[in-house]
């Protein structure tokens, strides 16, 4: 009996001696801003046309040097971003068909076996977890409901008809593609999308106040702002109006981080990082050009709590930032966010205590 209370007492202080995994710092308020199909050279290099994104904003936060997207093209990595899951051919072809993701079956590392685009009721989204832990979140998509007979909020193609969204329209960029909560029935289904996912013009009011600011704002611009059709120095005036007004807003100041990241590199560039796995129904993340991922972005980040200056060589992509973002806010991980050893963010991006 003593030896045995002998072992129980060294197993015990081994246990208390070992490093506890770093928690999140005390952020209130989770900005993501999503850009489009450009790769870490082109927006970060020294012939960069987008000065504020390569220059002021790396001055301000912190340079990620090695984040990657998961897949080409862009929907399969808007889906990676907010629920975890992995390509499909029709994610990874933007999904010009709005169907149901059939038949949805689990597998045990948090992925569902099926092709198709909306995904069943039991596919959770971070946007999910929050409603359940009573956290507000807002999806901010620009030039939504300028079309006409388009809704102003939670806009989507009708169910099994073509997406007519895909491409730019006169006086209105939005995108369903670009849009990742209008491709899950546990939104759709029980309102949360038509309550949450709104123009990007709320935002401006939404900044008034801190009690108004989501826990969680996903920002998408028009297909214009976000590089896709008009380049990267368009994208950098949106960054210049919006990121200024963020960090002025009363809700910055509690303590926030701000993301500004890409979808996906050029297409020419299917290089991966961080042990990604291809998942269950796509062998081919990379897409037309065969490969493990999306491709070489960057992204820049913002924070109180993140020392000015900083320039980060540790490997990240989209599902590691969306584990990141579930350490914040206290929540479980979802799809491939809970793979074994994916690094979230910890003390080598979170800088300045």
């Amino acid at each position: 009996m003593r030896r045995l209370l002998l072992v129980l007492a060294t197993v015990g202080a081994l246990l208390a001696a070992a490093p506890a995994a770093p928690a999140a710092p005390p952020i209130k308020h989770v900005f993501t801003i999503v850009l489009e199909n450009k790769g870490f050279d082109e927006t970060f290099g020294p012939g960069s046309p987008a000065k504020y994104l390569s220059k002021t904003l790396p001055s301000q936060g912190e340079l990620l040097t090695q984040y990657y997207g998961t897949a080409h093209h862009s929907l399969a990595n808007y889906i990676a971003m907010v629920s975890g899951q992995s390509p499909t051919p029709d994610t990874q072809a933007d999904c010009p068909f709005y169907r149901d993701f059939l038949p949805g079956t689990p597998t045990s590392d948090g992925q569902y076996v099926g092709q198709g685009c909306i995904y069943p009721a039991q596919v959770k989204t971070v946007a999910d977890q929050l409603d359940a832990k009573g956290l507000p979140w807002k999806g901010y998509m620009e030039d939504m409901g300028n079309a006409p007979g388009e809704s102003a909020t939670c806009a989507h193609p009708a169910f099994n008809t073509p997406d007519q969204t895909q491409n730019a329209r006169p006086g209105d960029g939005y995108a369903a593609k670009h849009d990742p909560f209008v491709y899950f029935h546990s939104l759709l289904d029980s309102g949360s999308c038509g309550r949450n996912v709104v123009a990007l013009s709320k935002l401006t009011t939404d900044l008034q106040s801190a009690a108004t600011t989501p826990s969680y704002a996903f920002i998408t611009p028009n297909l214009c702002n976000d590089a896709h059709d008009c380049g990267l120095a368009v994208a950098d005036r949106f960054l210049k109006t919006w990121i200024p007004k963020i960090k002025a807003s009363p809700a910055w100041a509690e303590g926030s981080l701000l993301i500004v990241t890409f979808d996906e590199a050029e297409s020419n560039d299917a290089s991966a990082c961080c042990n990604e796995q291809p998942g269950p129904n796509s062998p081919n993340p990379g897409g037309d050009t065969p490969g493990p991922g999306g491709g070489r972005t960057g992204a820049v980040l913002l924070s109180q709590f993140i020392h000015p200056g900083t320039v980060n060589n540790t490997p990240y992509n989209h599902y590691g930032l969306l584990k990141s973002v579930e350490d914040i806010f206290g929540v479980g991980y979802l799809g491939y966010a809970g793979q074994a050893g994916l690094q979230a963010f910890g003390p080598d991006v979170y800088t300045s205590p």
